[in-house]
């Protein structure tokens, strides 16, 4: 798939159903949710995602048509703020209409764009930002698109992206590892106790599955338990575990998603556990 082709997809896609998705959640769930990425409510929310969307679009339209645009040191905190600011006073459906208009508008805005700016690396700076991986900091209810890609385009390059990073050591400590294959043991790790956490929940829909009663325990018997295999064959099982995880989510009825065992593993287990351990450079 084309990285123009992903664009629009998160955009006809992850965020055409984003705000549905939402609505199906029990209001205080939701509620919960919002809080926890540091909002009052789901429209505050909403009005960050759109005043980036407004910010960004000007200027990739700017960078892809060779023109000026004005050069910004962001105050994150200052500009999200005043996006709450600037639509607090909306009425609730003129405000829906607009966030729509502009996803629609960003579309057909991007479709528009020629071809050769889809490769310039402040296009896809801004477009990573606020249309891909602001879909998964915002992860409020998951979709199978938005799992299907981290693990087809994320956890799918993890391997590329390590070999062609300069500062490995420097990861490898951030991260805690001694080696690279130790961060492959652990990721697929967690794969399989989410693949029986989804299983369970499948064949039983009051099914809980808990997990590792100690996290830490668990992630160094890992380590422990692949320590004698080379990186080659790690790395082969990390390909193997993620391509049967690909053929799980694919697999699964829509109303899998609804249901809070299977939510809950795959959105911790596939697509959060990816920013835990990207790798940035």
């Amino acid at each position: 798939m084309s990285y123009k082709q992903r664009t629009l997809d998160f955009i006809e896609i992850e965020w055409a159903t984003y705000i549905e998705r939402f609505n199906r959640l029990p209001a205080d769930e939701g509620l919960n949710r919002v809080k926890k990425q540091g909002y009052a409510q789901f429209r505050d929310m909403l009005a960050h995602i759109l005043s980036w969307w407004e910010e960004a679009m000007p200027i990739i339209l700017a960078i892809a048509e060779e023109r000026e645009y004005e050069r910004k040191k962001y105050d994150f905190d200052v500009f999200n703020a005043a996006a709450i600011e600037r639509y607090k006073d909306w009425d609730g459906t003129e405000f829906l209409a607009h966030f729509e208009k502009m996803r629609q508008k960003s579309v057909a805005d991007l479709r528009s764009m020629n071809e050769a700016a889809w490769e310039n690396r402040r296009v896809k700076s801004w477009i990573n930002g606020v249309f891909i991986h602001h879909a998964r900091e915002h992860l409020v209810a998951l979709s199978r698109f938005l799992t299907l890609d981290t693990l087809e385009n994320e956890w799918g390059t993890f391997l590329e992206k390590f070999d062609a990073f300069e500062k490995k050591d420097e990861y490898l400590q951030k991260q805690g590892a001694v080696r690279f294959g130790d961060m492959l043991a652990h990721n697929f790790a967690w794969w399989d106790e989410g693949v029986a956490a989804v299983k369970g929940a499948m064949q039983d829909p009051a099914f809980v599955y808990a997990g590792p009663a100690d996290v830490d325990a668990f992630n160094a018997e890992i380590v422990a338990k692949h320590q004698t295999m080379s990186e080659a064959d790690l790395r082969t099982l990390f390909e193997q575990k993620r391509v049967e995880m690909i053929a799980l989510v694919r697999e699964l009825p829509e109303s899998a998603f609804e249901n809070p065992t299977i939510e809950d593993w795959l959105a911790a287990d596939v697509v959060e556990h990816f920013d835990e351990h990207a790798i940035n450079g």
